[in-house]
């Protein structure tokens, strides 16, 4: 060996290739936490707005943008576009939201995504828009077979509160959140379809049994939401919802078919104007949270812990916020006791999700990545 002629350009190589290996290793921060110090690992890095995560049982993961974007990607790392997506109404907090992948997928191969969809006359300038749900066979990249089986009709103007978050029921059948889109008192009528939790069968009618079979809209679950951004169902199966209240008012609920939840009536926070909203935070027929914040943390994404791998969390639930860049684990059995989890890229937090293994995966909104709680 030359290493006297050729040893500048090996050294050269060498440092290069030890910079490539440090680039590509996953960044990793600490989180301090009531279990001990915790490994936050960013997976998927370089999106734009993520809003949903759902995992594939090969190891994989689906990942939405909320610009109209569905990515793909693999266990190995490895990302790919999904072909296919439907246009949506990608203004204000619309756009593509909730990926589901249901529990028979490696079955069927479906999957179920919400979107604000572009509805009526000004379809074509944005100007209308529901939120709706689609379903359809993922085939590697791309979605095919895709098929709108539910809308909210009719679209409205305005770009805010589109709800969108779906959950499965052990039966298979599906839940919805609806924002009341600015509107306030329709969240109060069955006859429109703002502000509710609707329940659906896997292709896109009122599920059996509903609370209010004679109304225009028999797959109205319940009523008296503002804007739910979280929906999870806990070991036991019961359904739980996290929603943006006013300005200090944001809510947790244990949904129950036919029940009032109260907004626009009663509400636990003010207007942003600091008026008061509707008669105050409680009437006889209405239903109270089991948790609220003050000041507001902007809940979005909802999920009960298993307690697979800290089994002193098994039931608490963890629900992001938009606002204080942080988790908020909430225990029940602790009378809703709230511990902060934070670390360095926690970031604003739109989605939060138990993996199969046990660990806990988070999207920050503003670092535009993945995330991965586990043991240090």
């Amino acid at each position: 060996m030359r290493w006297r002629a050729n040893g500048s350009g090996f050294w050269r190589r060498v440092l290069l290739m030890l910079v490539a290996l440090v680039l590509c290793r996953p960044a990793a921060w600490a989180m301090e936490t009531s279990q001990g110090r915790l490994s936050v690992v960013a997976v998927a890095t370089g999106l734009k707005e993520p809003w949903s995560l759902a995992f594939l049982p090969d190891g994989g993961f689906l990942v939405t943008e909320r610009g109209g974007r569905l990515w793909r990607q693999d266990a190995g790392g490895a990302r790919v576009a999904v072909a296919g997506v439907p246009a949506v109404f990608a203004r204000g907090q619309g756009g593509l939201l909730d990926i589901l992948v249901p529990r028979d997928f490696a079955a069927r191969g479906e999957v179920f995504f919400s979107f604000a969809r572009p509805q009526g006359a000004g379809a074509g300038t944005g100007a209308g828009a529901g939120t709706a749900v689609a379903r359809a066979r993922l085939v590697e990249a791309r979605l095919e077979e895709v098929e709108l089986i539910w809308e909210m009709p009719p679209g409205t103007s305005g770009g805010i509160h589109f709800g969108g978050r779906l959950a499965e029921a052990p039966d298979g059948t599906l839940f919805l959140t609806l924002g009341e889109r600015g509107a306030f008192d329709p969240a109060q009528r069955l006859d429109r379809l703002q502000g509710k939790i609707v329940h659906l069968t896997r292709d896109g009618r009122a599920a059996p049994g509903g609370p209010f079979p004679d109304a225009p809209f028999p797959e109205i679950h319940t009523l008296g939401h503002r804007n739910p951004q979280g929906l999870a169902f806990d070991a036991e199966g019961r359904l739980w919802a996290s929603e943006h209240g006013a300005m200090g008012g944001d809510e947790i609920n244990l949904i129950e078919a036919g029940r009032n939840y109260g907004w626009p009536v009663i509400a636990y926070g003010r207007n942003y104007d600091g008026s008061a909203i509707g008669t105050g935070p409680a009437r006889a027929g209405m239903e109270q949270p089991v948790h609220y914040w003050d000041p507001s943390i902007a809940p979005s994404g909802h999920m009960v812990y298993s307690g697979r791998l800290w089994p002193a969390w098994a039931g608490s639930h963890f629900v992001g916020s938009l606002k204080f860049d942080y988790i908020a684990r909430l225990d029940p059995a602790a009378g809703w006791a709230e511990e902060a989890l934070r670390s360095g890229e926690t970031g604003r937090v739109r989605d939060i999700r138990e993996a199969p293994d046990g660990s806990i995966w988070f999207l920050s909104v503003d670092r535009g990545a993945v995330y991965r709680i586990a043991p240090e």
